[in-house]
């Protein structure tokens, strides 16, 4: 057992499970009410399968919108697969929850960020607060650092972010 508790890592694995179990509700159900979904993800990471022209056009990173037209949507363990339409043109996509880097739906102010170790933010800057749903009793949640504190941790007060 290891001399610390990864709670990066535990975050993301609840986040992710959190985005697995939506996507597959809509998968079954379909889009309740006015809510979608925009999800970026890396269009580099090995298990991302997308038409090479899409991935020539973002050779890094690619935001879909699950909205109006989408079809096919199927979600496992690693996963989910969905069929959208670009310009007239139905393209599958297959993307692995480990190659997202934000989950939002703009409908109930709801969104994740995945930080990883490559994006070193040192300073919280307004892009870095991210909007989390209605009935929390925060508006914002702030972005955790990808390292743990070693024996002292600083206590910062969230009120400043309250609207």
């Amino acid at each position: 057992m290891s001399d610390t508790i990864d709670y990066g890592t535990l975050m993301h694995n609840a986040m992710r499970s959190l985005i697995r179990r939506v996507l597959g509700d809509v998968s079954q159900h379909g889009l309740p009410g006015e809510h979608h979904f925009f999800i970026t993800f890396d269009t580099r990471h090995p298990d991302a399968e997308l038409a090479d022209w899409l991935r020539e056009r973002y050779p890094s990173e690619m935001t879909i919108v699950i909205q109006h037209w989408f079809e096919g949507l199927e979600v496992t363990k690693n996963g989910f697969s969905v069929t959208l339409n670009f310009g007239e043109a139905p393209e599958p996509l297959s993307i692995p929850y480990d190659a997202i880097k934000t989950f939002v739906d703009p409908s109930v102010e709801f969104g994740l960020r995945f930080e990883t170790s490559e994006e070193d933010d040192d300073e919280l800057d307004e892009e870095d607060l991210i909007p989390v749903t209605e009935s929390s009793k925060t508006k914002n949640a702030v972005k955790t650092d990808s390292e743990p504190a070693k024996h002292e941790a600083d206590v910062v007060s969230l009120d400043h972010f309250r609207k």
